[in-house]
């Protein structure tokens, strides 16, 4: 897909670039904010006992943690 220099462009055409990408959004299928939200907690909540983020890591497996003693620089 070519760049386009938005600037350079008259205002017609950057009004039917305006109504092009109108035409595209009003055929995206749309959901419910309130259905969406109750689905990604089902979701989460059914994968909770697996997911590091929610139950969080085992100090023996974390290879983030901190190293005790530090850095010596001789």
């Amino acid at each position: 897909m070519p760049i386009i220099d938005v600037e350079n462009l008259t205002d017609l055409e950057k009004a039917k670039m305006e109504v092009d990408q109108k035409k595209k959004e009003i055929l995206l299928e749309r959901a419910m904010t309130s259905k969406c939200c109750t689905e990604f907690m089902e979701h989460v909540q059914a994968g909770a006992d697996e997911d590091p983020l929610v139950k969080g890591i085992p100090e023996d497996k974390n290879p983030f943690k901190e190293i005790k003693g530090g850095c010596v620089i001789c």
